[in-house]
């Protein structure tokens, strides 16, 4: 491990990380509010990034260094993120969960009232969440020239997915790209809820949480606040576009318009988000006594922004019937797709562990037969297989233990469950006492270190993050 690269490579994301805080302070300016909290922030961020970068190496990466600058530089990133938060009063354990919780796109927040918070703060939270959705590390590999090798472990080690999806031979081009299609694709969200009625200021920072499937809202009843159908419609498409596979949308745009139906990540997502989407409309329609519509879009809308672990709400589902609840909790592992911004297990990973499972109950059946698993027309792999079923099992036991030392330190089983999972998927609300109307504050915290850890691990796809805590990675 060569720990001047990794220094060196961190000042250049403080710097950047510094230079766009120059946005919400401008956000403040506007509305006549305190400029402090940026002013020192950028001046903190900026100073600490230069003196990073003194320790410039010409010295080659390896794979150590991909995996050490992209897991230390999203845990750095959220503690300077944090410093608006704390000098607008946020305490310092708090600051840094809504911080993290921003960059990781969880959306789960510690802000009991969030209304009273200056706009410029919860700007920055809203982008903070837009920066992390396609990636903070994808950005500066996009934006930094001549990282050639190096710029590919920091893709692979960041890209979201059991396998990294290329749109060209170089990196650095393929994470313009995406940055491109993510852009285009918020600046469309940003002109049709103008359309809607929404404030400039409203528009662009929900079109921040919707891309980035974050979920942070400006206001404590989240878009029921809007109580608008429309809206809710629009930020139902959008978060659904936004937990699909950017590579796909970049694709289906330029090279085949048919190209996300010919996907069988996209048609199982889709196949999934209609199911639970028609299940859960039964359901409400049956417990609610509100009419049918009515039951549809308050179903859609939380399948979808709860799946693809955006975390938006209009209603309360802790009112719900348990029934209801449970079809909320089980989407809740699910997550969006591969290379989209959607948190979670990830359809294709569970995709390919149901066609593993069909192939081999037939060769149970039928022992001599050779059948591979398939997706999209083409084997998989044995090692991307196994390498799933690591996941899922890791993923499992880190729920599992951080669901059991909540429930240790006084959570109730349900809010413990929840705020796991809900973390560890970087969705944002659970059940119980961390409901959509409700927040993180109340939990201890050790608690809130815990799912602290639990996003920046689940935001990562785990292996980035675990690695960095065994003594063989930082040997030479």
């Amino acid at each position: 491990m060569n720990i001047k690269i990794v220094i060196y490579v961190l000042g250049g994301l403080l710097r950047l990380l510094g230079i766009i805080m120059v946005v919400p302070l401008g956000v403040a300016y506007y509305y006549g509010e305190d400029l402090t909290p940026f002013l020192v922030s950028i001046a903190i961020t900026v100073i600490t990034g230069l003196i990073l970068l003194s320790y410039k190496t010409d010295e080659e990466w390896m794979r150590k260094e991909g995996f050490a600058i992209v897991g230390l530089g999203w845990l750095i990133a959220a503690v300077f993120g944090a410093i608006p938060f704390v000098l607008d009063g946020i305490s310092p354990l708090n600051a840094l969960f809504e911080s993290m919780s921003a960059f990781t796109t969880t959306g789960s927040t510690i802000l009991t009232d969030i209304e009273s918070h200056p706009k410029g703060i919860l700007f920055w939270r809203g982008m903070m969440q837009w920066l992390g959705g396609m990636g903070i590390i994808v950005l500066f590999i996009a934006i930094l020239p001549k990282l050639g090798v190096a710029g590919r472990q920091l893709f692979r080690a960041e890209a979201p997915g059991p396998t990294e999806d290329k749109l060209k031979p170089r990196i650095r081009e393929t994470a313009k790209i995406l940055w491109m299609v993510y852009f285009v694709i918020s600046f469309a969200q940003v002109v049709t809820l103008l359309l809607a009625g929404l404030s400039l200021y409203d528009a662009v920072n929900h079109t921040f949480t919707t891309m980035a499937c974050g979920g942070f809202s400006n206001y404590g009843l989240s878009i029921g606040a809007f109580n608008s159908p429309l809206v809710e419609y629009i930020i139902t498409f959008f978060t659904f576009v936004a937990g699909a596979n950017f590579a796909l949308h970049y694709r289906a745009i330029y090279v085949d318009r048919d190209f996300l139906l010919k996907d069988d990540e996209f048609r199982f997502y889709t196949a999934l988000v209609l199911s639970a989407s028609g299940l859960l409309t039964l359901l409400l329609w049956r417990d609610l006594n509100t009419g049918f519509f009515d039951s549809f879009r308050l179903a859609i809308f939380h399948v979808v922004t709860i799946m693809t672990s955006t975390g938006f709400a209009t209603a309360d589902f802790n009112l719900w019937s348990e029934s209801s609840k449970m079809v909320i909790l089980l989407i809740m592992f699910i997550g969006g797709c591969a290379g989209s911004t959607g948190g979670g297990i990830k359809v294709v990973r569970i995709l390919i562990l149901l066609r593993h499972s069909r192939t081999e109950l037939f060769k149970a059946l039928h022992p001599r037969a050779i059948k591979s698993v398939k997706f999209n027309n083409k084997a998989v792999p044995d090692e991307i297989i196994s390498s799933i079923i690591s996941f899922v099992v890791i993923y499992l036991l880190i729920f599992i233990s951080s669901a059991l030392i909540l429930s240790v330190l006084g959570m109730d089983i349900i809010t413990s469950i929840t705020a796991s999972i809900a973390t560890l998927g970087n969705i944002g609300p659970g059940l119980g006492v961390i409901g959509p109307m409700g927040s993180f504050d109340p939990i201890p915290p050790l608690g809130k270190l815990i799912l602290i850890t639990n996003m920046w691990i689940g935001r990562l796809e785990i292996y980035t993050v675990i690695v960095l805590f065994t003594p063989e990675f930082w040997n030479k």
